[in-house]
């Protein structure tokens, strides 16, 4: 019974994880002047394009974040 606390908990840290960091670059892609690079009255597609760089690039950093840690807890089992 236990172990399916731990699973939860393991889906529910990657979730937030993985929120945490789209949120956080989607606050940093609005750094980019991207309304430079597109077509002038496309507003609905370059926000499109902030909405999946944002997935893509926050997945990739949670997902770094969280393989760190899983090795990072079975290291004991080296020694």
């Amino acid at each position: 019974m236990e172990i399916y606390g731990a699973i939860g908990q393991e889906a529910l840290i990657g979730i937030l994880s993985h929120i945490f960091f789209i949120a956080i670059t989607f606050y940093a892609l609005q750094a980019f002047m991207l309304e430079k690079i597109f077509k002038q009255n496309k507003v609905f597609q370059i926000q499109l394009i902030y909405i999946l760089l944002s997935i893509t690039i926050g997945s990739a950093v949670s997902n770094f974040f969280l393989q760190i840690s899983s090795w990072s807890g079975k290291l004991p089992y080296l020694f």
